[in-house]
């Protein structure tokens, strides 16, 4: 993985100034994703999504949309500013502070990753989603799992059985190597405190706000509905921004 090139295409997830055309490589993220994050002024800035509330249903309804983004997302990243603030942190990239986040406090750790996991994950939807992937990542997971089912079934089987609140992961390993892990609460693996280490290329929310309301209690049934509306053209974005 060259870390130097995935920190600096990733951080338009949380980083400020919009990134040029000409720093992004030749594979171009349909639509704008890099709209807002970290400003010297204002600090972190929620990303707006690049689609309706109801853009997404039947898979995800408009009202768990709302809340999600208004209120929990939304409640991240506030108590993030918040929680830098108290502690004094001037650090201005979220990629860096997720790297050492075992240098600050419980509120930067729950809040930071909130705030970042969610980013990622409302770009790996899209109303235009679904299928199998193609290009480097299809290849990819084809050889990593064998097929694209055989991915499916370990990443819907992973997603499922985590206990509790937390996410679950594709990620591109040091070696370059895909692997499939959960985190608990807002982890995620590019925090120094995580089991295994890696670059996210793919992540599902699976805390019961991100599909109670239509699902209830059935974690499976938003999962199955989860695969109808991925963004396999972004997750083919960052598994690139991964392996260079």
């Amino acid at each position: 993985m060259n870390k130097r090139n995935f920190l600096k295409h990733t951080a338009a997830l949380g980083a400020g100034a919009l990134i040029a055309p000409s720093l992004l490589t030749s594979f171009t993220i349909p639509g704008d994703r890099v709209k807002a994050g970290l400003t010297g002024q204002t600090g972190f800035q929620q990303p707006e999504l690049n689609y309706a509330f109801d853009a997404l249903e039947p898979y995800i309804d408009r009202r768990t949309m709302e809340l999600h983004y208004s209120k929990h997302h939304a409640g991240y990243t506030q108590k993030l500013n918040e929680a830098l603030g108290r502690e004094g942190i001037t650090e201005d990239n979220i990629l860096r502070i997720l790297e050492n986040i075992s240098s600050y406090g419980a509120a930067v750790r729950n809040n930071g990753g909130g705030y970042y996991n969610h980013n990622l994950y409302w770009n790996f939807m899209s109303p235009e989603g679904g299928g199998t992937p193609r290009g480097k990542i299809g290849k990819a997971i084809r050889k990593q799992f064998g097929s694209f089912e055989a991915f499916k079934e370990q990443f819907s089987s992973v997603a499922a059985s985590h206990f509790g609140s937390g996410w679950a992961w594709l990620i591109v390993k040091p070696n370059g190597q895909l692997q499939v892990v959960s985190t608990p609460n807002q982890d995620n693996p590019l925090m120094d405190v995580s089991e295994v280490k890696g670059s996210p290329v793919l992540n599902i929310d699976v805390w019961e706000h991100a599909y109670y309301l239509n699902y209830q209690n059935q974690r499976a049934r938003y999962i199955e509905a989860y695969w109808n509306i991925i963004d396999w053209d972004y997750v083919e974005h960052l598994y690139r921004e991964a392996v260079q």
